[in-house]
């Protein structure tokens, strides 16, 4: 399994929700199996975003199509107020 975390800041988390419910076929079609959606207790204009995939080659896969399609258009990212830092994650330890 792979990780696709993202974080970066938003204008207005009922806009950046509205945007993300948006691309759930887009997810789906991506390959992501589940995801977390966190946000700091003390900040209201940070998010961060765990999309889980079977493969590195698919959330890297994933990641491609949000910068190129998502993040690149202010319609397709209205809550969007930063550029999202990104890294593909891959699990080393057995869940306890």
């Amino acid at each position: 399994m792979a990780t696709l975390h993202i974080e970066h800041p938003i204008n207005d988390l009922k806009t950046w929700l509205t945007a993300f419910g948006n691309f759930a076929e887009a997810r789906q079609k991506g390959g992501v199996r589940a995801y977390r959606i966190f946000q700091p207790v003390d900040d209201d204009k940070y998010i961060m975003i765990d999309l889980d995939f079977d493969t590195v080659d698919e959330a890297e896969r994933y990641k491609r199509f949000l910068e190129l399609n998502v993040w690149s258009s202010r319609e397709a990212s209205p809550g969007l107020a930063g550029m999202p830092q990104t890294r593909v994650l891959e699990r080393v330890a057995p869940e306890t």
